[in-house]
């Protein structure tokens, strides 16, 4: 992604237009913004495309990691000040229960942002509200100019 869409993505992740951050951010079939707030994202997924069902009718993780990353990443987009942009330094996951292929919740929390780094946590939740997947990142953050 080039820097100008870059930072055209914070914007829009700090004025909270989501069907712009949705056609960014969501790539997967199903995933949508629901909002952006200072320190936090959230969204849904209803997956549709077979191949992120495992065997055993579940989403593969690594389609779980992938919602993970979105959450976090626009997250931290929502705390950048002009000039600052963000990178994945370390990334964690837990997988809790098995995540349905059905519809899930994420919400992704920055919980500390320093002018170098930053330390953002994310939930995956089934429908009726169970804990299926936690994710915690660490991330550089670096000017611009």
């Amino acid at each position: 992604m080039k820097l100008t869409a870059l930072i055209e993505l914070n914007q829009a992740l700090q004025s909270n237009r989501v069907d712009e951050v949705t056609r960014v951010l969501g790539r997967e079939p199903g995933m949508r913004a629901l909002a952006f707030t200072p320190g936090s994202s959230r969204w849904t997924w209803t997956p549709s495309d077979e191949r992120a069902r495992n065997p055993f009718g579940f989403l593969y993780g690594g389609y779980v990691a992938v919602f993970v990353d979105i959450l976090l990443s626009s997250a931290i987009g929502t705390v950048l000040g002009e000039g600052e942009l963000a990178t994945t330094a370390d990334l964690r996951l837990e997988y809790i229960r098995s995540t349905p292929f059905a519809l899930v919740n994420g919400e992704g929390r920055v919980t500390h942002k320093g002018s170098r780094l930053a330390f953002v946590e994310a939930q995956v939740v089934a429908e009726n509200g169970e804990l299926l997947a936690a994710g915690h990142s660490t991330w550089t953050v670096a000017r611009t100019n």
